[in-house]
């Protein structure tokens, strides 16, 4: 997992891209590109979030009757929540891995502290970041539903960007394929090896299907942001759009994958998957026929 390997494609032949997991080791500690590509996508995911909600300020017509305590206090309040959002994100999607990996962690719990070692969960980081948003919302009396908004498109940017983390640990790949863009490395070759499965070469290309999530994502960030914002009718209608849209293609692609995290003989996040797809579908479709107006998207999240 440390060593740096040579990746390949089928497009470059008997060429390779030498990828090192770690950047630079400085007094023992090291920097990893997990890391860091996680800590960028989640950046850029708060600085879009940071500028809508300042844009919301902006232009609500509230504002005129702020005082500058009331102002300040306000967006104290929505720092709170990005800070406890993100940190009950970060152990929520820690916690999930190890809880569908237990047998990595029962000889010693406290590697679950290690997150420089990999192993984070998407749908743990979601739950934890809404359970510790929703928690920090009522404290701070900010509208939640306003905020999911926010968060759908602000989750597609950083998962967008922070599945290259996997790609240069060379994980979160799929089965064989004949593709041109097909990769192939030492270390998928030696999972593979280690779990190996039935029509699966271990020597073979295979799908890079975190590159597939992470265009899907940016994909979806551009389609609520340019298409759907222009047809919003109610408060949550963003984020419902977003569970419909990543539960959707994070099913397919699971279905692809051979390091799913399981449950008995089903994949995790597949069940997750259908039933985010299903009932973000159901509300989404009520809340459209129950609304037929459309409203200002990204009002004053705390009006």
């Amino acid at each position: 997992m440390n060593l740096p390997t040579d990746v390949y494609f089928r497009f470059w032949g008997e060429k390779a891209l030498t990828v090192d997991p770690i950047i630079a080791s400085i007094l023992g500690f090291e920097l990893r590109w997990y890391a860091v590509l996680i800590g960028l996508g989640v950046i850029l995911a708060v600085l879009f979030g940071g500028r809508q909600v300042w844009q919301g300020f902006l232009q609500s017509p509230t504002l005129q009757r702020y005082s500058l305590p009331k102002w300040q206090a306000d967006l104290d309040g929505i720092i709170d929540v990005f800070l406890g959002g993100l940190v009950c994100g970060i152990f929520g999607a820690r916690l999930y891995y190890a809880a569908f990996q237990w047998e990595h962690f029962s000889g010693n719990p406290w590697r679950i502290l290690h997150f420089q070692e990999g192993g984070l969960a998407i749908y743990g980081g979601l739950i934890g970041g809404i359970l510790g948003g929703f928690v920090v919302c009522k404290w701070r009396k900010i509208s939640f539903r306003k905020l999911l908004d926010l968060c759908g498109m602000s989750f597609l940017i950083g998962q967008g960007i922070g599945r290259w983390g996997n790609f240069a640990n060379q994980e979160a790949f799929g089965v064989n394929t004949d593709l041109p863009w097909g990769m192939k490395s030492g270390k998928t070759a030696a999972f593979l090896l280690q779990r190996p499965q039935e029509g699966v070469d271990p020597f073979g290309f295979v799908h890079p299907t975190f590159l597939y999530e992470s265009l899907w994502c940016l994909l979806g960030f551009c389609l609520l942001f340019i298409v759907f914002r222009k047809a919003y009718r109610f408060h949550g209608q963003m984020f419902l759009c977003y569970g419909v849209w990543y539960g959707a293609g994070r099913f397919v692609l699971e279905g692809m994958r051979t390091d799913s995290l399981m449950w008995g003989d089903y994949r995790v996040s597949q069940i997750i998957s259908a039933l985010l797809v299903m009932v973000s579908a159901v509300l989404l479709i009520a809340g459209l026929l129950r609304n037929r107006k459309n409203i200002p998207l990204f009002p004053n999240i705390v009006d």
